[in-house]
């Protein structure tokens, strides 16, 4: 069925080119099978644009603030509009580190030791946060995606340029502790992990050039690895989307320390969709080619449109909404 797609991207992000070039294939993707696809690059925290538009649906291809964050969501399900993606509450669960941390432990969900910390504590403090955790620590904003403001300190002099740079991005910074090992990224799709992929950076990390400029990281798409730890890494990334009560989609992020011990670091509610990203291969190796997953998550969002939503606005768009 022909429908009316609004696609968001771009934003007011530090992500704001990763979501351009996200948006954009999306659109290809979509229009590829025949549907009346408006691109919308939103340029401030406001959806007007998009209510004027009139879609049937929105596929939220925005990363970051106002976009990952619950915000954007929000204004959607006030405007009765459907969209792609996880609800206002689980986008900012997934978005805030320490939210995520919570939900992580209670749901007994494995994640590095960590410690939150902000601007105005005492070195006194920090110091002991660093001691409790133990060298190296990994510095991270405490809502940032894409690896931005994130840093690996391993003596104290590295903690306070760390704590710097991450506190450029607001007032609080997560230190967590250092996992050696290999990385593994799980998408979720609907309710089911989708095969894993492997990431080996030739950066410190997988950070941002890692992820978006440099040639030479290493993607490997279900690696060679025994069965029941690959049923582990599915399972703790599947437990993870759904303790922050995530839907349609995500991507999990998972170290396996060199003891064998697997970790939880973030879930991604709107990963990338640009050329490089991980979501769409994964997808591949599953069988689901690019424009039949954006297709799919457009009609999920139909499906799980909020009760609020008028019944005029899911099947003809919402003008004046």
């Amino acid at each position: 069925m022909r429908r009316r797609i609004a696609v968001l991207m771009g934003g007011i992000s530090e992500e704001r080119e990763v979501s351009l070039r996200s948006g954009a294939a999306v659109v290809t993707a979509l229009e590829s099978l025949g549907h009346d696809v408006v691109p919308i690059d939103l340029t401030s925290e406001t959806i007007e644009p998009v209510k004027a538009a009139a879609p049937e649906v929105v596929f939220i291809a925005l990363h970051g603030r106002f976009g990952e964050d619950g915000e954007v969501q929000a204004m959607l399900e006030s405007a009765g509009l459907p969209y792609t993606g996880s609800d206002p509450q689980a986008s900012r669960a997934a978005m805030d580190k320490m939210a995520s941390k919570c939900f992580f432990i209670t749901h007994d969900v494995p994640t590095p030791p960590f410690r939150l910390v902000t601007a105005t504590q005492s070195w006194a403090a920090i110091e002991a946060a660093v001691a409790a955790i133990g060298l190296p620590v990994v510095i991270k904003p405490l809502r940032q995606g894409s690896s931005i403001g994130v840093s690996i300190a391993h003596t104290k002099e590295d903690v306070v340029r760390g704590l710097s740079h991450a506190f450029g991005y607001g007032h609080h910074a997560l230190m967590e502790r250092y996992i050696r090992g290999r990385e593994f990224t799980v998408g979720i799709f609907g309710d089911q992990p989708l095969p894993i992929i492997e990431l080996r950076p030739k950066q410190p990390f997988f950070n941002y050039a890692a992820k978006y400029q440099d040639s030479a990281t290493e993607f490997i798409v279900e690696p060679d690895i025994p069965t029941d730890l690959r049923e582990t890494l599915q399972e703790i990334s599947l437990a993870a989307h759904r303790a922050l009560g995530c839907r349609h989609l995500s991507r999990v992020d998972v170290m396996l320390e060199s003891d064998g011990c697997p970790y939880v670091l973030e879930v991604n509610t709107i990963p990338g969709f640009t050329d490089r990203s991980l979501y769409p291969r994964a997808a591949r190796a599953a069988g689901l080619g690019f424009p039949e997953l954006c297709e799919r998550l457009v009609e999920m969002g139909l499906r799980d449109a909020p009760a609020s939503t008028p019944a005029e606005a899911v099947g003809r768009g919402a003008p004046g909404a």
